[in-house]
């Protein structure tokens, strides 16, 4: 197995160089590696969650900084240390139940005492390290059996397929919500929403689907045309044609780079025009998220960032505008600026609803469902400081 470290440094480096991009590539790219960090750690029987929680933390750290708009990265790492800690407390409790310990109040007689003796802090300390165990890599992860794990499990194909029933969970769902002869606006290129069409398509579900094509990359032409090999009635529009195509749309449904804690989204560029025609128009919003994409901060915390700006080559050729981008005289700055942001935000009030893959939500329940995902404490993935002097 190569050394943990030499996978940390490969994977920074393609964090760093956008070699990695999107949500799911992201997030299951980190789940693979935080897999083998937990794997390859060295745990003593004292202090066992302590020691996986620090490994993964001083690793989540460095991910999260070499790329801070992927924020599926610091998600995984957020859950993965919040399933150790509730693995770890069920664990300690278990532990303890076995004991066969029951409640003894003051007022208990000798009798009752030695019928049901209390043992000291040492003996449950005893006792439970005893029982204790490190995590499962399954476990870890998602709640798979420990029967299942094995020391040579092909953790890839476990987390691909735990992605898999993420999208199918989502698409289940599509037929409660796309009727009989309805018009759907989607912008750009989701997988998400292409099963989740593709789900109400095989449920005999006839319907017409608009497609925005998502300038400057064109991900939406890649979109229309998986739809049109799928059977499904598209029509391909231009990014500033959807104020005069709204009028016409039962209902927008899109994916998103990631849902904040507030219900905010972020998305890829132009979308927030898009709820806000459909704003304007009383046209229903769906925004589809997997659980990965539910991010535990704010948009103003300060580990947030919001959006990048790509490179002006998408915009245009610069051979052809070289000529603009030269120096004006007297000046120390060129005459043209190329400005290419990536994401959109989208705030709550545009969001009309939500399907994850636990369900439809409205945008004022996400903080709900966000803290029962993450610990409280590991909302900011810091090492702990040393308390050495």
């Amino acid at each position: 197995m190569p050394d943990v470290q030499v996978l940390v440094n490969d994977f920074l480096n393609n964090l760093k160089k956008r070699k990695i991009e999107g949500s799911q590539a992201t997030a299951r790219q980190t789940a693979e590696l935080l897999r083998s960090v937990i794997s390859q750690q060295r745990v003593s029987y004292t202090n066992q969650a302590g020691a996986l929680i620090d490994a993964v933390r001083a690793v989540g750290e460095q991910l999260i900084a070499a790329n801070p708009v992927e924020l599926a990265v610091g998600n995984i790492v957020r859950r993965v240390l919040h399933i150790i800690r509730e693995e770890n407390l069920s664990l300690t409790t278990a532990a303890i139940a076995g004991l066969g310990l029951s409640a003894v109040s003051d007022d208990d007689d000798d009798a009752e005492r030695n019928d049901h003796p209390v043992l000291s802090a040492a003996s449950l300390a005893a006792a439970a390290r005893s029982t204790l165990r490190p995590p499962s890599l399954q476990t870890l992860l998602e709640d798979v059996p420990d029967s299942a794990a094995v020391p040579h499990t092909d953790s890839s194909g476990v987390i691909l397929m735990e992605k898999a029933n993420l999208l199918i969970k989502i698409a289940e769902q599509a037929v409660e919500h796309i009727h009989q002869n309805e018009v759907i606006l989607t912008l750009g290129s989701s997988r998400t929403v292409l099963e989740f069409l593709c789900a109400a398509k095989e449920k005999k579900r006839s319907f017409r689907v608009f497609v925005a094509e998502g300038a400057p990359r064109y991900q939406g032409h890649f979109l229309a045309k998986e739809l049109v090999t799928r059977g499904l009635q598209t029509t391909l529009i231009t990014d500033s044609a959807v104020f005069a195509m709204i009028s016409r749309v039962n209902m927008v449904i899109v994916g998103a780079h990631a849902v904040m804690a507030n219900g905010g989204v972020i998305a890829p560029v132009g979308l927030n025009m898009v709820a806000l025609a459909a704003q304007r128009h009383a046209v229903p919003f769906v925004v589809l998220a997997g659980t990965h994409k539910l991010c535990p901060l704010y948009p103003h915390n300060p580990e947030v960032l919001l959006n990048e700006l790509r490179s002006p080559s998408e915009l245009l050729d610069f051979g052809e505008f070289s000529d603009c981008m030269d120096f004006g005289s007297g000046t120390s700055s060129p005459l043209l600026h190329v400005v290419n942001p990536t994401f959109d935000y989208v705030p709550p009030k545009l969001v009309s609803l939500f399907i994850t893959d636990t369900g439809g939500h409205n945008p004022s329940y996400m903080y709900r469902l966000i803290a029962d995902y993450y610990s409280a404490d590991d909302l900011v993935v810091r090492r702990r400081p040393s308390t050495g002097s």
